[in-house]
This record gives C-alpha cells, sequence and structure tokens, in this order.
C-alpha cells in the first residue's frame, strides 16, 4: 500500500476511535470508577520505604499503600520493559509474540491493531482513554515510524483517545515526544532522521566525543549526543522538538494532570507511565542531591512526588474515591545500566540527609531489591517480584495481601469490574482477579510465569526455571541472569532468595513443573 494512503487511513481511523467512546460515556454517566494505573520504570521491590527500604522514604507512595492494599505477591510478567509493557496492556505473554524483547527507539508499533488491550476494553465500557509517559512498543508500520509526517499505527489505532509519549527509553534515540501521530515542535525545515544500524548526519557521538559528554558512558550510551549524554543509536535533525531530560518528570506530570482535568466528568482511564527511575538519571532541579543516593535515589524521590501530585489532583477535584489507583513497575531494578551517575555508591554507602529537620547518618547500605536474588534482566525474583499497590478509599479495605497476581491480569480484572464480556482469544494469560484487587479474597492466581532469557513458572511456594544456555551473569551491570544448563527448583517459602537449588532432591516436581510450562507454552493461553 502507498505510504501516504496508509498514513490516511489510520489518521482517519483514529479520528473515529477518538469519538465513539464521548458516545458511551454520555450513556453511561460515571458508572464505573475512574483507573489510572501508575507504571514506574526498574523500580524494585524495596526502593520505596513501605516495602522494606531503609534507606529511603517515600512518603507518598507509602500513603498509596496505608489507604489500599500492599501486594507482597505480584509480579511483572518479564524482568526488561517493553515485554512488560506488552503484557500490563493486552494481557498476554510477550514470549508468545516474536519480536517483542527490547525494541528499538524506531521499532514498528508492536501490539497488533485488532487485539484487545486494557485501553480498547475500557473505551467499550464507556471510558476516555489516554496514555501519558515512556512507551517503549514501538509506534508507525513495519518499516518503522515517519518521524516527519503522520506517525501511524500507534496508541490511538489499539484503544487511546488521547496519548503524549516519549517513544522508547531516555536513553534511546529519538528524543523527541510524540501526541496523537506527530512529533511534539517539529520544524518541518529540520527533519528528523534515525537509525539504529549506521550512523547518520554529522552530530558528535559519546564514542568520538567524550569530552563533550556531561555524564559520562559506563558501557555503551556512545551514539549520538543529546544535551551532553551519549545515546543508543544515531539521530540527527529535530533540534526544537528535542527534550530537556531534567524536566522530563514535570512535562510528562504536567499532561498527566491535564488529562484528569479535562476528563473529570466522564469515567477514564489513565496510563501513566513515568520514566522514573530509567536512565540516564537526571532528576529535577528541585530533587537533585535530596537523597543523598546519587541520581538514583533523587529520582525515586522525584516519582514519589509525582504520585503526591497525581493523588492531590484527584483530591482537590473530588475524585479520588471514585478512582481506582494501580502503582507498580515494569521490572526490578538496576543500578550502573550504562552510565557513571553514583548509583553503585549511593546505593553502598548513602550520605547523611536531614528529614523532618531530623539528620539521618550512618544510614545503611540500600538493597533495591530487597531479598529477592537478581535485578533487571534476570529471572530471579529480584526481576519481576514488584511493589503492586492498589488504592480505592472507601471500597478497597487498607492492609496487605500475599496472593500471587501477575500484571497481565488488570485486562481481565478490568473487564469483569465494569461489565465487557471478553472473548475467547482476549488477553489469553489475563485472570479474573477482581476479587483480589478489591481485597475480598487472598486466592489468587495458581501459578504465573515469569521471563528472563530462561522462563520460570511460579507455583504455590515453589518455582521452576528451565534449562538455558547463556552467562550467569551480566557482567556490565553485575546482576546474575539465572541461566543454567540445568533445570532449577526453589522452595520459596523457605528460600525466598532462591539460593539453594533443590531440583535434585525434588526430581518428580521438576517433572511436573517442566510438564506444566511446556503446556502452557503449547495451548497458547493460560486463562481458564
Amino acid at each position: 500500500m502507498n505510504r501516504r494512503l496508509y498514513c490516511i487511513l489510520f489518521s482517519f481511523t483514529g479520528l473515529m476511535l477518538l469519538h465513539l467512546p464521548v458516545l458511551a460515556q454520555k450513556s453511561n454517566g460515571n458508572a464505573h470508577p475512574n483507573i489510572i494505573i501508575i507504571y514506574a520504570d526498574d523500580l524494585g521491590y524495596a526502593d520505596v520505604s513501605c516495602y522494606g527500604g531503609k534507606s529511603i522514604s517515600t512518603p507518598n507512595i507509602d500513603q498509596l499503600a496505608s489507604r489500599g492494599l500492599l501486594f507482597t505477591n505480584a509480579h511483572a510478567t518479564a524482568s526488561t520493559c517493553t515485554p512488560s509493557r506488552f503484557s500490563i496492556l493486552t494481557g498476554k505473554y510477550a514470549w508468545r509474540k516474536e519480536g517483542t524483547g527490547i525494541a528499538r527507539g524506531n521499532a514498528h508499533l508492536l501490539i497488533d491493531t485488532n487485539r484487545v488491550t486494557v485501553a480498547s476494553m475500557l473505551q467499550q465500557a464507556g471510558y476516555y482513554t489516554g496514555a501519558v509517559g515512556k512507551w517503549h512498543l514501538g509506534l508507525g508500520p513495519l518499516e518503522g515510524p515517519d518521524w516527519n509526517g503522520i506517525i501511524a499505527p500507534g496508541p490511538n489505532e489499539i484503544g487511546f483517545n488521547h496519548y503524549f509519549l516519549m517513544p522508547a527509553t531516555p536513553d534511546r534515540v529519538p528524543c523527541v515526544y510524540v501526541e496523537d501521530h506527530h512529533v511534539v515542535n517539529l520544524d518541518p525545515t529540520d527533519p528528523i532522521t534515525v537509525d539504529y544500524d549506521h550512523p547518520v548526519g554529522n552530530w558528535p557521538t559519546g564514542k568520538d566525543h567524550p569530552e563533550l559528554l556531561k555524564m559520562k558512558s559506563s558501557h555503551g550510551h556512545d551514539n549520538t549526543i543529546i544535551n551532553g549524554i551519549g545515546r543508543i543509536g544515531w539521530m540527527t535533525g529535530g533540534k526544537a522538538a528535542l527534550w530537556t531530560d531534567s524536566t522530563i518528570a514535570e512535562v510528562m506530570l504536567g499532561k498527566a494532570i491535564s488529562f484528569i482535568e479535562d476528563h473529570k466528568d466522564h469515567p477514564f482511564f489513565l496510563y501513566f507511565a513515568s520514566h522514573d527511575i530509567h536512565v540516564p538519571r537526571v532528576p529535577g532541579r528541585q530533587f537533585v542531591g535530596k537523597s543523598g543516593m546519587g541520581a538514583r535515589g533523587d529520582e525515586i524521590l522525584e516519582l514519589d512526588w509525582e504520585v503526591g501530585e497525581i493523588v492531590k489532583t484527584l483530591k482537590n477535584l473530588q475524585l479520588l474515591d471514585n478512582t481506582i489507583i494501580v502503582f507498580s513497575s515494569d521490572n526490578g531494578p538496576v543500578l550502573d545500566d550504562g552510565y557513571v551517575d553514583g548509583a553503585v555508591e549511593g546505593a553502598l554507602h548513602p550520605k547523611p540527609i536531614t528529614l523532618k529537620g531530623k539528620t539521618l547518618a550512618n544510614r545503611p547500605a540500600h538493597l533495591p531489591a530487597g531479598p529477592y536474588r537478581g535485578g533487571k534482566y534476570s529471572i530471579f525474583d529480584g526481576g519481576t517480584k514488584v511493589p503492586f499497590i492498589v488504592s480505592w478509599p472507601g471500597t478497597i479495605k487498607p492492609g496487605k495481601s500475599n496472593a500471587l497476581i501477575s500484571q497481565a491480569d488488570l485486562l481481565s480484572s478490568f473487564a469483569s469490574l465494569t461489565g465487557v464480556q471478553l472473548k475467547a482469544d482476549d488477553g489469553p494469560d489475563s485472570f479474573d482477579m477482581i476479587n483480589v484487587l478489591l481485597g475480598k479474597t487472598e486466592k489468587g492466581r495458581k501459578n504465573l510465569v515469569e521471563q528472563g532469557n530462561p522462563l520460570a513458572l511460579v507455583e504455590g511456594n515453589w518455582k521452576y526455571i528451565e534449562p538455558h544456555k547463556g552467562p550467569k551473569v551480566n557482567k556490565n551491570v553485575n546482576i546474575e541472569l539465572g541461566n543454567d544448563l540445568n533445570p532449577q527448583l526453589y522452595d520459596l517459602n523457605k528460600d525466598p532468595g532462591e539460593k539453594n537449588n533443590v531440583a535434585s532432591q525434588y526430581p518428580d516436581k521438576v517433572k511436573q513443573m517442566a510438564n506444566e510450562l511446556e503446556k502452557i507454552k503449547a495451548d497458547g493461553r493460560s486463562r481458564e
């Protein structure tokens, strides 16, 4: 199909989608609660104080937990961002679809436009839907996005009425915002060119001009320099559209708040995917140095502020009691992920800080994953066991839940809440956990699959990791990956840190769980 005609068709489709849900909202009124997902980036299980962080204070996240349910056994579906984001929106394990690994900044849209998402399902229920923040699920057709024209298909075509996003990650080009099919503030006389295989243009790179860097690279991140920071990939053009790293949080939060204010009179769904605390970590001016733990700690404080501002907005609009807030993270933590930013030193040796008039000295080392082994990129629980808080004041009784739950369950759970009937092929790995989310029961899933390089099956107190070839440690980030040529089996009740592989002691259990995992793979679905 001619590319120009293709773009026109998708633009027309997007405009049609913008209008359809509004009619439903008018007939439904306020029959359903507003729904907000706040999705942090690379935030570990114990990176917040309500989950045991000893050297960090996150009062706004803690308060969110105190008003709702804090889940202690909730999981992202993968230990890296693209597959987790794919799953939380589609209710489908990302490993079932090829090409859903960590996406390039110029990747095509990874979610098929005919697949039901949380957003399109809630549109059907009468919600106005929006996405703000980090995307990293690709944009445009198979040949990739046209940064200088209409960027379609994208979020509009999979259920979002409105979006304002960074295309991929803060460390990947292009370093621009995209809003409803177009790069924001793009000067047509300065077109954007992006490539991930070959250098383009004459902008300096971190590899050739390290003297121009204001943030040094520890590994990789040595392609085109944007704002004094080396990125992954090459870019030229679009100078007027480039973001300023230190204001990303402020810009994104402002867009999220505007979305809430603009749609306060109708049921809305907001997917707010913060870029915090992903590298490169450049916190806003008000947070620099405040954590005593380097830029990573400062961005945790920035993230906590974002949560507080969202809640404050809902309170001011008298929407808090009619809004479900889900707070979680796409995967586990990483300290050095490519830049020299003081994260490692800050975690090991936090500096004294003054908090509420008191000086806190001799602070213990910060353990981002808490008691769990591994982190980002890892199949161990440090990679996928994440903070997960659900708040709905007046409806959800505050407390803790140890129910086994996956982020993929949000699709079926919200469909159940809003009365939408899913088809058999919708959300194939999404279970209806609405009564778990509302605190009515702790009977969670029977099992779930985690994705690192190998796959793992968690079932009750047992965790099975399939044999997989590959390095045991990612030396760049100093994280154990969990690859092993032999099967691994851990009793999570006795050994939550996954230190003692008991596969040889329980061969029947290994066989049973290996067979179950193979069945989940072969069936193409796990939802009953």
